[in-house]
C-alpha cells in the first residue's frame, strides 16, 4: 500500500489528506472518506479502513475538512477547526475532495462517512447520483432539531439550548460571531456563528434518504441509541437497497472492533462493486 500526504486547494485554506493506492498496480476504483465531527483523517475509521479497502484494489482519499478537530492552527496564531465549522463549508469541502479525486481518474467513487461525516455523506450522494455505493458508519440523523436531540443525552449545551441561542445571536449582532462559547457537554467549545448554523442548517439524513439511489450499508454499534443513529429508518426511506448491520459489543468509535467493522465494510463493497 502506498500513502501520499496531499493538499487539496479550497477557496481559503487547503485540506490536508492521505491518498492511499494499491502498490504495484492501478486501482480498480476509489473511495472517498468523510471523518466524524471534530475528528480527522488519521483517527478512527479514517485510519483503520484504508488498508482493508486498498486490499480490494481501491484507491482511498481520507481528508480533513476545514472543520477538523475542535481547534487547530496552521501557519499563524489564527484558530481554525471544528469550533468554527458550518454545514455549507463541510458540504463544499466534500466537493473539493471529490473534484481532486476526479482529476485523478475517479469521477464516481464510493463514499464512506462516519457520524457527522455520514450525515454529510448522505447529502453528498444525494447531490452526486453517479455514486456507486454509500457506507454510513453510525451516521447521525441531522436536521434542525439535532442540538435539542443531542441535549437530551447531555451533549453540547444539554437542556440550555434557548439560553445559548440567545447568547450566540447577541454575539453575532455585536460582531463577535467567531468568539468561542464554552459548552457543558461535548464538544466543549464552539463559535457563536457555528452554533447558530448547527441549529438551522444541518442537513436532514432521513429527509435526504429517498434521493440516495445507490446501494447503501448502514453500520451501528449495539451500544449506540437507535434514535440518534437511525439505521432502520434510513433503510425504510432510502431510494435504493440498504443493508443494516448492528455490530455487537461496539461503541460509537468502534474501539476494539476495528477489525470487525473493516472486514464488514470491505466484504460489502467487494460484492456491491463486483471487485
Amino acid at each position: 500500500m502506498l500513502a501520499e500526504l496531499v493538499s487539496i486547494p479550497t477557496d481559503t485554506v487547503p485540506l490536508d489528506a492521505l491518498y492511499y493506492q494499491p502498490e504495484g498496480g492501478r486501482a480498480k476504483g476509489a473511495a472517498l472518506l468523510f471523518h466524524g465531527n471534530t475528528m480527522n483523517f488519521y483517527v478512527g475509521a479514517m485510519r483503520f479502513l484504508p488498508p482493508a479497502l486498498v486490499g480490494l484494489g481501491l484507491a482511498c482519499l481520507a481528508f480533513n475538512r476545514r472543520g477538523h478537530d475542535v481547534l487547530s492552527t496552521r501557519g499563524s496564531r489564527v484558530a481554525e477547526g471544528g469550533a468554527f465549522q458550518t454545514a455549507a463549508e463541510g458540504i463544499e469541502d466534500n466537493r473539493f475532495a471529490a473534484r481532486w479525486l476526479a482529476a485523478r481518474g475517479f469521477d464516481a467513487p464510493a463514499v464512506i462517512g462516519h457520524s457527522n461525516g455520514g450525515m454529510l455523506a448522505v447529502r453528498h450522494v444525494a447531490d452526486h447520483p453517479k455514486t456507486p455505493a454509500l457506507v454510513l458508519l453510525s451516521a447521525h440523523g441531522g436536521g434542525r432539531d439535532i442540538v435539542q436531540r443531542g441535549g437530551k443525552g447531555g451533549l453540547m449545551v444539554g437542556d440550555r439550548v434557548e439560553e445559548f441561542e440567545m447568547r450566540a445571536k447577541e454575539m453575532v449582532k455585536e460582531g463577535r460571531g467567531r468568539e468561542l462559547m464554552l459548552m457543558p457537554g461535548w464538544w466543549y467549545a464552539i463559535g457563536a456563528e457555528s452554533f447558530l448554523d448547527r441549529l438551522t442548517e444541518t442537513p436532514d439524513t432521513l429527509a435526504l434518504a429517498p434521493r440516495v439511489k445507490c446501494p447503501s450499508l448502514f453500520v451501528r454499534g449495539d451500544q449506540e441509541p437507535r434514535d440518534a443513529y437511525p439505521a432502520e429508518e434510513f433503510r425504510a426511506r432510502a431510494g435504493g437497497p440498504c443493508t443494516v448491520e448492528i455490530v455487537p459489543d461496539c461503541d460509537h468509535f468502534y474501539n476494539g472492533r476495528e477489525e470487525t467493522v473493516g472486514a464488514l465494510v470491505a466484504t460489502w463493497l467487494r460484492g456491491v462493486l463486483h471487485l
